[in-house]
């Protein structure tokens, strides 16, 4: 009497066994098709076989495909599992990026403002830039060039905190209409006053500085201020000098 196949049988259930394994192990859904997929294959073939007499199996057989089958799906509910988890932290990756971006956009509109309006710095200390005064340097002035245009620019610092906190940068930077940064004007008269030192919570401190804006650029102005330049970015203030 011939000896029975039963190879493809028991491959396929070997085979179907393994695919659901691996289906059922989410991360490697990937692994889990084609050991299905062949465990179909063979145990169509093993069934086939027994329908010849050729297999004695057949329960086998029909196991394989069936656990086949299961492997295959498995595999599809993986790939589609990791599909959306994958599709719903990068949507949500985006989102905090666009959080972030509009955050620091948002921040860096605050910091744009126009003369007479403040910011408040996370230190406690709230800016107020005013809009520039018509200067009239002295005999003994230094930095201003005869024909250019001298205005005052006056920095109030208050201290909105509780407690005390050092100005460590009290010096302005002033760029005219075109862009360039204008000239500093020191002379004798002891208008011009630096912020210094430390703003006790609840008080002000003042600072008025002049610079000289060629006439052909003096329209305009920019104020670029940070009571500490090393841990806050500046704030800005825009406007006419007329």
């Amino acid at each position: 009497m011939p000896q029975p196949h039963n190879g493809m049988g028991i491959a396929a259930l070997v085979l179907g066994i393994v695919g659901v394994v691996l289906g059922l192990l989410v991360i490697l859904f990937w692994m889990s098709w084609l050991p299905a997929l062949l465990a179909v294959i063979f145990g169509c073939v093993g069934l086939s076989q027994a329908r010849k007499g050729l297999a004695t199996n057949k329960a086998m057989a029909v196991a394989g495909v069936v656990l086949g089958g299961v492997g295959l799906l498995t595999a599809i509910g993986g790939a589609v599992f990791t599909v959306v988890v994958v599709k719903k932290a990068a949507d949500k990756a985006r989102a905090e990026v666009g959080k972030v971006k509009a955050s620091a956009s948002a921040a860096d509109k605050a910091r744009h403002l126009s003369f007479g309006e403040s910011y408040t710095f996370e230190d406690g200390l709230k800016v107020t830039v005013a809009k520039p005064e018509p200067f009239i340097p002295d005999a003994y002035a230094h930095g201003h060039a005869k024909g250019n245009k001298a205005v005052q620019v006056t920095v109030t610092v208050v201290n909105t905190g509780t407690e005390r906190v050092e100005v460590e940068t009290g010096l302005p930077d002033v760029n005219d209409a075109d862009g360039a940064s204008a000239e500093l004007v020191i002379d004798g008269s002891g208008r011009q006053k630096v912020i210094t030192g430390y703003v006790l919570p609840g008080r002000r401190a003042v600072g008025k500085y002049a610079f000289s804006l060629p006439p052909d650029a003096a329209d305009k102005v920019e104020v670029e201020f940070s009571p500490d330049a090393m841990r806050w970015k500046d704030a800005y203030w825009k406007g006419p000098t007329n």
